[in-house]
C-alpha cells in the first residue's frame, strides 16, 4: 500500500516536532517536508509533491489561507489539512471557501489528527456535523446579499435531485445516509455529488455545503 506523503507546515517548531513524532509512529504516513511559514509551501510542494498539507492558519509572513489559496488554484493540487486553534472563526471560513477539505483543532488527541489526514487523502472531508452546524450559522449571519445572489446564480445550473443531493451534503450527511434519504443507491448519491462538483466548479463536499448556505437552500429546505 502506498503511503501518504505528508507536508507539515507550522511556525512552531515544537508543534512540527510533536507531528512529526506522532505520524512517524505510522505505518501509512511519510513526512516528505516542513516549512516554517507559508511563503515556502509552493516551492516544497513541487520539490516533495505530498497528497496532503497539514497547514497551520497564523503564520508571521504568509498565513495558511494565502498559501492555502494558491496551492488550491494550481493542478493537480494536494489537499488541504488546516491547524487551528480555534473551532470556527472567519479564517477558518475563508480557508474552506478556498478548498481545504477540513479543519483539526490543535488540541486534538493524536490519533484524531493522524486520522484526519488519512481521510483527507481518502477523498473525504473533516468537517463534524456538530462543526458544519456552528460555521453555517456564522454564514448565515452573514449579511451579504451579493454573496447569496451569487450562490444563487451558480445553484440554479443544478436540477431538482442534485439541489436535495447538495442540501443533504450540507447537513453532514454520508452518502448512505444520503440514499437512504432520498431512495437511491450510495453509487447514484456518488455520482450526483461528482456532477454537482463539476457544475459548480468546486473541490470537495465542504464547498458544497457553503455554497448551500450561501444561497439560502436550507431556509428553503426547513432545517
Amino acid at each position: 500500500m502506498k503511503a501518504i506523503r505528508l507536508l507539515l507546515v507550522d511556525d512552531d517548531p515544537l508543534v512540527r516536532a510533536g507531528l512529526s513524532f506522532m505520524m512517524g509512529g505510522t505505518d501509512d504516513i511519510e513526512i516528505v517536508g516542513e516549512a516554517a511559514d507559508g511563503s515556502e509551501v509552493e516551492a516544497l510542494v513541487d520539490r516533495t509533491r505530498p497528497d496532503v498539507v497539514l497547514m497551520d492558519i497564523r503564520m508571521p509572513a504568509v498565513d495558511g489561507l494565502t498559501a492555502t489559496e494558491r496551492l488550491r488554484h494550481r493542478q493537480n493540487a494536494p489537499q488541504v489539512l488546516v491547524l487551528t486553534t480555534f473551532h470556527a472563526d472567519e479564517q477558518v471560513l475563508r480557508a474552506l471557501r478556498a478548498g481545504a477539505a477540513g479543519f483539526v483543532l490543535k488540541d486534538t488527541p493524536p490519533a484524531d489528527i493522524v486520522d484526519a489526514v488519512r481521510r483527507v487523502a481518502a477523498g473525504d472531508p473533516v468537517l463534524s456535523p456538530t462543526v458544519t452546524r456552528r460555521l453555517m450559522e456564522q454564514v448565515a449571519g452573514d449579511p451579504a446579499d451579493t454573496r447569496r445572489s451569487a450562490a444563487r446564480d451558480r445553484i440554479a445550473g443544478l436540477n431538482d435531485r442534485e439541489r436535495e443531493v447538495a442540501v443533504a451534503v450540507g447537513r453532514g450527511a454520508s452518502n448512505a445516509a444520503i440514499a437512504a434519504e432520498l431512495y437511491m443507491s450510495v453509487a447514484t448519491v456518488k455520482t450526483h455529488v461528482s456532477r454537482i462538483l463539476a457544475k459548480l466548479g468546486l473541490d470537495n463536499r465542504v464547498q458544497i455545503a457553503l455554497l448551500a448556505y450561501d444561497a439560502g437552500l436550507f431556509e428553503e429546505d426547513g432545517h
